[in-house]
C-alpha cells in the first residue's frame, strides 16, 4: 500500500510538471557519452541532445591530438620549431591547464602525452619499459616548457618531440561546454555522463536531485555509496579502468608525469567540483599526489571535495563530505 502511494505521488509530480527525462547514448571522443535532458516532449528533447552532441564533436575537433588537422596536433608538430596561432578557446584552456599544473606541483600536466609511446594498456606491453626510455620521455615532459604568448595568441612547445594531450581533462571540459549551451537554450535540467565524468544541473522531474553511484574499486560491479548531485560535477578515476600486470605487479594507467611511472597506493579517487573540467583534472592529480597531499590540496579549494580509496580498500575523505553506505 505504501509503495502504491509513493508511486502515485511520483506520477502526479511528473504530470504536474509536464516534463520527463529523455536520454541518448553515443560514442564521442573515443568514449561513451550518456546525455539526459528534462523536457516537455521527445521531439524537443532530441533536438537539444543533438545540440549537445554537436558541441562535444566541435570540442573534439579542437583538442584532439589524434586528428592530424586539429590545432592541438599542429602545436605538437611544431614543438621545438615555431609557435602556433590558436583559437582563443584553446589558448584559454591551455592557460588553465598550466595553472592547474602549478597548483598540483606538476601532478597534472598536459605535456604527459610524450609518454604515450612508452606505456600502453591495450595488451601490447609484455615487460617493464626500459629505464632509459622512460628517462628520455620524461625529459620531454614539463608544463614549464609550454610557452603562451597572449600578444599573438600563440602556443609554443619549447622542446622538440614534446606533445600535449587533453586526455585527463578533455571529456570534463566537453561536458561543461555542452551543459552551458543547453542551459543557455532553456533546458532547465539534465545530466551528462562522459564515461564516468558526471555533470548535472537542475533536478529530476519529481523534484529530487540527480543521484550518482560511486564504484567500489575492489569490485567494479558493485557500488559502495550513492550521492545526490546538485548542479555540479563528479569524476572518479580508478586503477580498475585500465591496467597491465608486469612481473607480477599491477600497474594502473594513471602515470605520474614527473617520473614516467604509474602511480601507486590508490585504487580510486572521486572528486566533486562545480565544473567537470576541474573535477576531471583533480581526480587525476590526487591519484598522482597520493592520499595525504591530495586531500590536503582539495581542502584548500572552495566548493570541492574528494573521496580516496587506497589499494587496501580503506576510505579517506576531505573535510566536508559525509558518506552514507548503500
Amino acid at each position: 500500500m505504501l509503495k502504491s502511494l509513493a508511486f502515485l505521488f511520483f506520477l502526479s509530480a511528473l504530470l504536474a510538471r509536464g516534463q520527463d527525462t529523455y536520454s541518448r547514448t553515443v560514442k564521442l571522443m573515443g568514449s561513451r557519452f550518456d546525455i539526459t535532458v528534462v523536457d516537455k516532449d521527445s521531439m524537443s528533447a532530441q533536438a537539444h541532445i543533438n545540440t549537445a552532441i554537436e558541441e562535444i564533436t566541435r570540442i573534439e575537433r579542437l583538442i584532439s591530438s589524434w586528428d592530424p588537422g586539429s590545432q592541438t596536433s599542429l602545436i605538437n608538430k611544431n614543438a621545438g620549431l615555431a609557435p602556433v596561432f590558436v583559437d582563443r578557446e584553446l589558448f584559454d584552456l591551455i592557460a588553465r591547464c598550466i595553472e592547474l599544473s602549478k597548483a598540483t606541483d606538476g601532478a597534472f600536466d598536459i605535456s604527459y602525452a610524450s609518454l604515450d609511446n612508452i606505456w600502453k594498456f591495450d595488451g601490447s606491453v609484455q615487460r617493464m619499459p626500459d629505464k632509459g626510455q622512460v628517462r628520455a620521455s620524461v625529459s620531454k615532459v614539463g608544463f614549464q616548457n609550454i610557452i603562451l604568448n597572449p600578444t599573438d595568441q600563440s602556443v609554443f612547445l619549447r622542446t622538440k618531440g614534446m606533445k600535449i594531450g587533453f586526455g585527463a581533462i578533455g571529456k570534463g571540459y566537453a561536458a561543461d561546454k555542452a551543459k552551458a549551451l543547453l542551459k543557455n537554450r532553456g533546458v532547465t535540467a539534465g545530466i551528462i555522463n562522459a564515461s564516468g565524468d558526471m555533470n548535472s544541473w537542475g533536478s529530476q522531474p519529481n523534484g529530487q536531485a540527480w543521484q550518482v553511484a560511486i564504484t567500489n574499486p575492489m569490485d567494479k560491479n558493485k557500488v559502495f555509496a550513492l550521492f545526490p548531485l546538485h548542479n555540479g560535477a563528479v569524476v572518479t578515476s580508478g586503477d580498475y579502468e585500465k591496467f597491465v600486470i608486469l612481473d607480477g605487479q599491477r600497474h594502473a594507467h594513471i602515470i605520474d608525469p614527473r617520473t614516467g611511472y604509474p602511480s601507486k597506493g590508490i585504487a580510486s579517487v572521486t572528486v566533486f567540483a562545480p565544473r567537470a573540467e576541474l573535477a576531471d583534472a583533480l581526480a587525476t592529480s590526487v591519484f598522482v599526489m597520493g592520499k595525504d597531499t591530495g586531500i590536503d590540496r582539495i581542502n584548500q579549494i572552495p566548493n570541492t571535495e574528494c573521496i580516496v580509496i587506497d589499494d587496501r580498500g580503506r576510505i579517506f575523505t576531505s573535510d566536508n563530505i559525509e558518506i552514507k553506505d548503500l
